[in-house]
């Protein structure tokens, strides 16, 4: 009872401190490389083993089917047994597979600890989000969620380059070795600063669970095997229909049944739409951008350290104007911020479309990815933060979802960079990345935003525990 009385205070007072921030975004950093730190490698790990990159890839795959598709999941797991004590026990088990996949034997062994890994960075996401609601209050959540931006930006910076110096310098299997003492702090620091969250007793709603997250997982797969070029196209239209059949059942399933897995009134309120649908089209621009550009330096003459500097301009503005975002949505309005950052986005595609169509020099390349940067800085904070403020941000199935858009907009972005090139050109390609930010802006203005009120925490409790 005191557990619960003292959590409750601290919700109550607003007592998020700078070390339970940092305890928090440790995580968030840590997740952010292990999801992109084997990108450069990846070569060097195919020929260690000797494997084609048919099978190579699920080093990659495997580990962004588990950490997308089990977000929502993930989500309700942290609520069931606690925030923190799930988000500690996921600290735990990303340094034991990241020390895992250093020793893998095989490569087969290499794609399981990646996949294991990607299962307990899919916790990251949904609790440290929920955390930093429940700590900061609605005057600081902003500049908290500004800091998480921040931090992804950065680990959106650090992971290629550190996998691609390590992997250069002592070997492929040192780019996991950073993570485990990284993780190790993040838990010390949690155990510290960060009061123990309320598991609370719900009841799981296993059929819209399990529909949700293989739907997810087969409409990743099916959208990175089209990516791959590796596999005939009707095995990813089989895959995308089957998803989609079973979303649906998920959807039905969970508007039939009293206690949800997912509430559908919840998540179709216009603030978590408005939020869901901006952080999808930046991801699905930044993920296209982040795999086209290098290739498109490359393929004019560049080198490829080369292009990893050219590309640092946008994550670095990323990183560095996210927590000023943060003031300004607080100043400003969010959905001024979310809007203005939609409009600089689209535009910048289009000035990416013309650039590379243009062969430009360099420099200008350099400017737009900055001004693009400055867009996505702008959409990802506001969106994240309006995400943890609906009512379905309020619970980690909700948060899970949120995030799943997140990561399926940067998985789509990527699969069509292949598409674009092998039919249309950077020109089409850049044309749907704008169009996309166009989209997302046309959302902005869907419905109106509820009343504050405190979303009720106890709707999906077991009678006996409300």
């Amino acid at each position: 009872m005191v557990e619960r009385r003292d959590d409750e205070r601290a919700r109550g007072d607003d007592a998020g401190t700078p070390l339970a921030l940092a305890a928090l975004l440790t995580g968030t950093l840590v997740g952010t490389v292990s999801n992109n730190v084997v990108n450069v490698p990846l070569t060097d790990i195919l020929d260690d083993f000797d494997a084609p990159l048919g099978r190579g890839v699920f080093v990659v795959v495997g580990f962004l089917l588990t950490f997308a598709a089990t977000m929502p999941l993930a989500g309700y797991i942290a609520d069931r047994y606690g925030r923190r004590r799930v988000y500690c026990a996921a600290l735990v088990g990303t340094a034991v597979c990241s020390a895992g996949a250093a020793t893998a034997p095989t490569l087969e062994v290499l794609i399981a600890w990646r996949a294991l890994g990607g299962l307990a960075v899919a916790v990251f996401a949904p609790a440290v989000m929920g955390l930093i609601a429940w700590l900061f209050g609605p005057r600081r959540r902003a500049r908290a969620v500004g800091a998480w931006a921040s931090v992804n930006g950065i680990g959106q910076a650090v992971g290629p380059s550190l996998g691609g110096l390590m992997a250069d310098a002592w070997g492929w299997r040192w780019v996991f070795v950073p993570l485990i003492p990284c993780a190790l702090i993040g838990l010390i620091l949690t155990l510290r600063s960060v009061p123990r969250y309320p598991a609370r007793v719900m009841r799981l709603d296993k059929f819209g669970a399990a529909t949700l997250t293989l739907g997810s997982a087969l409409l990743i797969l099916a959208v990175t095997l089209v990516g791959s070029g590796g596999v005939p196209l009707w095995i990813s239209g089989v895959l995308a229909v089957a998803a989609v059949v079973l979303l649906t059942v998920c959807v039905v399933h969970c508007r039939r049944v009293p206690v949800p897995f997912l509430d559908v009134g919840d998540i179709v309120e216009p603030r978590f739409v408005r939020s869901a649908l901006a952080a999808f089209a930046q991801m699905f621009a930044l993920g296209a951008t982040l795999l086209v550009i290098p290739l498109y330096v490359v393929g004019d003459g560049g080198s490829t350290s080369f292009a990893g500097a050219l590309l640092f301009a946008l994550p670095a503005t990323m990183a560095i104007l996210a927590p000023i975002v943060g003031g300004i949505s607080d100043r400003v309005g969010a959905r001024r911020v979310l809007r203005t950052g939609l409009v600089v986005l689209c535009a910048s595609q289009v000035a990416l479309g013309a650039v590379t169509l243009a062969g430009a020099e360099f420099v200008w390349l350099v400017v737009v990815l900055v001004v693009s940067g400055v867009g996505i800085a702008l959409v990802q904070t506001p969106a994240a933060a309006g995400s943890t403020r609906s009512a379905a941000g309020a619970r980690g199935t909700g948060l899970g979802l949120f995030n799943l858009m997140r990561f399926g907009g940067s998985a789509l972005g990527a699969a069509w960079v292949a598409v674009a090139l092998a039919h249309g050109g950077h020109a089409v390609l850049f044309a749907v990345t704008a169009a996309i930010a166009a989209g997302g802006f046309a959302a902005s203005f869907l419905g109106r935003t509820p009343t504050p009120h405190a979303p009720a925490p106890d709707d999906h409790l077991e009678p006996a525990a409300r």
